[in-house]
């Protein structure tokens, strides 16, 4: 069999069959299936088709599976709902049971993935030509795929109907079909255990041109993740899980999806769970590390003036000496770094989407949109270059909200002309890595043509890209968001390109913030055991701080002191602000306030920025943007979970809907 027959009925499959309950093409895919499990190649055609149901992860504005950072309090935009941008249609309430758009589709395509995981489980042993070694790692592949897909319905959704091994025949009666949800504790506990089965035959490492296949750290990582999750209050027993999920109950047996009793032991499993990706080495090295770049003569002295932080001024690892924060952080996600040897990505996809969207946010005059905003929030939670916040700045590095800088300075390669706002002056090196503001220097040097790069771009309102040019194409808060843009991207002129880059979809980084966080909410010493290792955990202030504070120390930013990890309410603030800076625009930010319980006080907060209305001598005020797109927005307890698209409700009487979506 030709390789061109074997796409083709590889991909007449994922077009005639849809999610469980949808059985009209069935027959045929069968008959197809016969010639899929005649040999290994063609079963390893059909294992990585089954990843065309999950979407570039890389796609989170537009589009997309998730509703992203547009759904949250770290993005702002005035683009037509109508192209797409379905983060926007949430908060709006344009979002409902029977108009799910791209998010019901997550639903359809995820339980297409499982069939298929199903199927190849079922009949693989028909390929008689697989060796055994060839046929556990498929056969890991694709319990990792059907666990990942189920991963997909859980977060979005909440707990799904789990099917195990069922491939669902096509000729039952419509009872057969009808099935209740699982719920949430179910539900992580299959999933967690799915993975595991999984990474026992999941490769270490892969090839550079495999990069992007999951791998055993992959597993391993998705379980820390469910694991913190399911950790967190919204699903433990928290006032949140009261208020959100108190009456939610199954009504085939009444069974609460959603325990509304808290387990500390939980938190325990999800620190040993990341523990575990911790210690994972490769022939003695440890498999993940941060990613750092060595300091060189551009990379700007440490600050003098830190006092608490004993291991600060010492070399990396052990403090912030000796590598470049701003190029450390920025070049893993502008596509500097080689890809699939960063050793931060736990795992990560190349990302065609993530490419394109950077014209979301590149200036309107030199080929961007320009309209992908930042909130001032995010603005104001960057801390000072000295790792102290805007409201109480030292006088070594100030903070002012008057006034414009008087000299230019380079840094990293990076250029803060002179002329900038003395609000953005003296920030930590995230700041200039990730946001884009008036006056803000944008090089563009695969551009040959005159005009076409080395350009100072404003957001006034009287600019080449500022509100009066465009209805929406226009930044409604003076800011961009700027972290995915490598120095070289252009999208006009001569010569114009755009680097290759990755998403990261686990990156260690978040490993040691959920270790950090997990030990955080111990108050007694637990044991676990997880897989064939036992751990002894507690609230161990030494490794709380040696995890937090490693992360804190790439950025060139002091760590937190022992003080702070001790009082809980403390480190929890603490956290949320480094979570929210630290993953700025890699869609964490929707999910962490909701399972932290803190969703609808956070998003009840104003959206706000500069005063886009005005020129340059108003421009710099905190206003609310002048749209009734900021008063639309939907802040309501229903938006914790998506809803179930309607028909699947309909079609099973024992299927649950999600609180609150009642159509």
């Amino acid at each position: 069999m030709n390789k061109n027959y074997i796409l083709l009925f590889v991909l007449s499959i994922f077009i005639t069959s849809c999610d469980f309950l949808d059985v009209d093409g069935y027959f045929s895919d069968e008959i197809k299936l016969d010639s899929v499990f005649a040999s290994k190649r063609n079963v390893e055609a059909y294992l990585w088709a089954i990843t065309d149901n999950f979407r570039d992860e890389g796609s989170i504005h537009q589009n997309t599976d998730v509703p992203g950072p547009l759904a949250t309090d770290e993005a702002f935009t005035m683009y037509e709902t109508r192209h797409g941008y379905n983060g926007m249609r949430l908060v709006l309430g344009e979002i409902s049971a029977s108009s799910t758009y791209t998010f019901g589709e997550v639903w359809s395509r995820s339980y297409k993935a499982i069939r298929c995981c199903n199927t190849l489980l079922k009949r693989i042993d028909e390929a008689k030509d697989i060796k055994a070694t060839d046929r556990a790692k498929i056969l890991g592949y694709a319990r990792f795929f059907r666990a990942y897909a189920y991963y997909k319905l859980m977060l979005n959704f909440g707990p799904p109907i789990l099917l195990g091994d069922d491939v669902v025949p096509s000729n039952e009666t419509l009872e057969y079909y009808d099935r209740p949800r699982s719920t949430m504790d179910e539900t992580v506990e299959y999933i967690c255990s799915e993975l595991e089965e999984a990474a026992k035959n999941m490769p270490l490492t892969t090839a550079i041109m495999d990069f992007g296949r999951p791998t055993k750290g992959a597993a391993y990582g998705l379980i820390a993740r469910i694991r913190l999750y399911h950790a967190s209050p919204l699903f433990n027993g928290g006032q949140a899980a009261l208020t959100c999920f108190g009456s939610w109950t199954r009504k085939t047996d009444g069974a609460n999806y959603v325990s509304l009793q808290y387990d500390e032991k939980r938190w325990a499993i999800a620190a040993a769970a990341a523990k575990r990706v911790m210690e994972m080495e490769n022939a003695g090295v440890p498999m993940y590390r941060l990613h750092t770049v060595e300091a060189d003569g551009e990379t700007p002295e440490l600050p003098n003036n830190v006092t608490y932080d004993a291991d600060y001024y010492e070399p990396w690892p052990v403090g912030a000496a000796g590598i470049d924060p701003f190029r450390s952080y920025s070049e893993m996600f502008t596509g500097e770094s080689v890809l699939a040897s960063n050793p931060e990505y736990v795992w990560g996809r190349k990302s065609g989407t993530l490419v394109a969207n950077t014209q979301m946010a590149f200036p309107t005059k030199l080929g961007g949109w320009g309209g992908m905003a930042l909130p001032q929030k995010v603005i104001d939670n960057y801390l000072m270059f000295d790792g102290r916040t805007i409201d109480n700045s030292s006088e070594e590095y100030p903070y002012s909200e008057s006034g414009f800088t008087s000299t230019q300075k380079n840094f990293s390669g990076y250029r803060l002309n002179s002329g900038v706002y003395n609000m953005y002056a003296n920030r930590e090196a995230r700041f200039y890595a990730c946001v884009g503001f008036s006056e803000c220097f944008w090089p563009m040097s695969s551009a040959t043509s005159s005009g076409h790069y080395n350009q100072t771009v404003t957001y006034y309102y009287d600019s080449p890209n500022g509100k009066s040019n465009s209805a929406t194409d226009f930044s409604p808060t003076g800011y961009v968001i700027k972290k995915f843009a490598h120095p070289n991207d252009a999208w006009t002129g001569t010569n114009s390109r755009r680097m290759d880059k990755a998403f990261p979809i686990i990156r260690y980084a978040d490993i040691l913030l959920m270790y950090a966080e997990s030990l955080s909410n111990l108050t007694q010493t637990h044991t676990v055991e997880l897989g064939d290792k036992t751990y002894t955990l507690s609230h161990d202030v030494t490794e709380i701080k040696h995890a937090f504070n490693m992360v804190r120390h790439r950025a060139g930013l002091p760590g937190i002191t022992d003080v702070d990890i001790n009082d809980n309410n403390t480190f929890q603030t603490l956290l949320q602000r480094e979570r929210m800076i630290e993953f700025l625009h890699e869609n964490h930010r929707y999910y962490d306030v909701r399972r932290w319980g803190i969703y609808e006080t956070v998003e009840s907060e104003p959206i706000m920025g500069m005063n886009v209305d005005s020129d340059k001598s108003g421009f710099y005020a905190r206003v609310i943007p002048n749209t009734s797109r900021i008063g639309s927005r939907l802040v309501n307890k229903k938006l914790v979970l998506l809803p179930i698209p309607l028909d699947e409700i309909r079609r099973l009487p024992s299927l649950d809907q999600n609180p609150g979506w009642e159509n």
